[in-house]
């Protein structure tokens, strides 16, 4: 067997392990035992793991004991490291990972690392059920390809070692994207700092395999909350008049939320995508719980946006004399990709057998907690840049039918190392 073909299968069978044991934000344990296996297994400088990797008290949006104890004993059985499990117990999942070349740049990639609570595709044409590697954690799903993410993050850390690259390289292993709520902690754990170049990247998005965008522009800045909404109960039939009905206050702001007016310097967005509460047919609700979103082309159209939905949410609880609190629970600022750093990625995809068309740059659409670190290092001079790996997928994001095609995982691996050998070389 060839080394080509090696490397190929290595990453295949990686992506493919990842796939079938997905879990979900704060939760990455069995994930988080294979990540530092392989990175044992590469050999590195340096590794940081769960508190080290993060700043603990930037986390937002995490579990119940109950969810973590699940995932834990899930991990555990499938024979996860129980000192690292126990290290990592209560969400502190996450690493940061580095390789130590010579002299040179301090270049860095962020990967994602979680999955999502969707109940992956049994459909005999869906490709991991076909051959075998469909999820085993029911209810949960690598839908948005951070298998592949992960899988491409460490083919970059082995190929660098092989090849000619001179500098510091950062792997970090970011958790709870999907929350968005992972960005910050990593952001603001200080294993950022000096480092001169940030690479981030996502599969698909709409680009075929062999399409490579340099850098994403132009992402929707979005914060994600949960509002409650507490009144008094009292019996429906008996006593209506002596309620305090959250429900209705509920209804009363989902109404006038979407009505909230868009903004003439850029799109915006709100949503309220969950709600729950309530006991009884016969019972005036005293309590409702919502989570939100609110998003906009810039920070500051994002902040706007979340200021009167707030507004909304409050007077709307007045209304029905009843009160509101507010959580925030994920965060993504709008960031750019750098245009020079971006120009490094456009080159290195250039000579990649497989790659059929290079695109400087396009607009992302959604949002990303990446964001958060190319801020931080762009705010300390350095620069960041994120990147698409084009693959054919069957089905969109966050579908239950969603896949990747393999194919792309070497030439994700391949671009965006050469890149990184280019950067540290050139240093734009």
């Amino acid at each position: 067997m060839n080394a080509q073909k090696q490397v190929r299968d290595w990453l295949i069978d990686l992506r493919r392990d990842f796939h079938r044991y997905p879990e979900p934000a704060w939760c990455e344990y069995y994930t988080m035992d294979r990540i530092v296996n392989e990175v044992t297994n590469i050999g590195v400088d340096e590794m940081y793991v769960g508190r080290d990797a993060l700043a603990p008290t930037e986390r937002m949006s995490i579990p119940s004991d109950d969810v973590h104890d699940q995932w834990l004993e899930n991990a555990r059985e499938l024979g996860a490291d129980s000192d690292l499990l126990a290290e990592m117990s209560g969400g502190y999942t996450g690493a940061v990972v580095t390789l130590k070349e010579g002299d040179g740049p301090t270049i860095a990639l962020r990967v994602d690392i979680d999955g999502l609570y969707i109940n992956e595709s049994t459909e005999h044409d869906h490709l991991p059920a076909a051959e075998g590697f469909r999820s085993e954690n029911e209810q949960t799903m690598h839908a948005c390809g951070h298998d592949a993410h992960m899988t491409i993050g460490l083919g970059v850390l082995e190929a660098l070692k092989e090849s000619e690259f001179e500098g510091t390289f950062k792997l970090f292993f970011q958790p709870a994207e999907e929350r968005g709520s992972g960005g910050k902690p990593m952001a603001a754990s200080g294993r950022l700092d000096g480092v001169d170049y940030l690479l981030a990247l996502h599969v698909g998005l709409g680009h075929p395999t062999g399409e490579i965008v340099a850098g994403m522009v132009r992402p929707l800045a979005n914060i994600k909350f949960t509002a409650e909404f507490s009144g008094e109960s009292s019996h429906a039939g008996v006593a209506p008049e002596a309620g305090k009905n959250a429900i209705q206050a509920l209804g009363t702001a989902i109404q006038n939320s979407y009505a909230i007016p868009r903004h003439g310097e850029g799109a915006t967005r709100v949503n309220i995508g969950r709600v729950e509460g309530g006991t009884a047919s016969n019972i005036i609700s005293d309590n409702v719980r919502i989570e939100a979103e609110a998003r906009g082309e810039t920070t500051e159209l994002m902040e706007y946006t979340f200021k009167r939905l707030k507004q909304v949410l409050r007077q709307s609880a007045t209304m029905h004399d009843c009160d509101v609190d507010f959580e925030i629970t994920g965060h993504s600022p709008r960031a750019d990709s750098n245009e020079d750093l971006s120009a490094m990625v456009y080159e290195a995809s250039k000579g990649i057998d497989g790659v059929t068309e290079s695109i400087m740059q396009a607009d992302f659409g959604g949002s990303e907690d990446a964001t958060c670190l190319m801020n931080a290092v762009e705010d300390n001079g350095g620069k960041a840049a994120y990147s698409i790996i084009g693959t054919d997928h069957p089905a969109g994001h966050h579908n239950s039918r969603f896949d990747i095609d393999e194919a792309s995982l070497r030439i994700g691996v391949e671009t965006i190392c050469d890149a990184i050998v280019r950067v540290s070389r050139e240093r734009p």
